[in-house]
């Protein structure tokens, strides 16, 4: 198992590259909602300024 782990030793290159990826799938949920809230509030006031 330790092998796996240390993938022929490119482990810190493989890992790197998983860990980066997850962050950057993180990062751009975190934007997706952020952006989402923010066209949510803004239709709210569009919505409000029609009545």
């Amino acid at each position: 198992m330790s092998e796996f782990f240390a993938m022929g030793g490119y482990a810190s290159w493989v890992w790197g590259a998983w860990g980066g990826s997850a962050l950057a799938i993180l990062l751009l949920i975190v934007f997706v909602l952020s952006e989402r809230a923010g066209a949510k509030a803004r239709l709210r006031e569009l919505e409000e300024d029609e009545d």
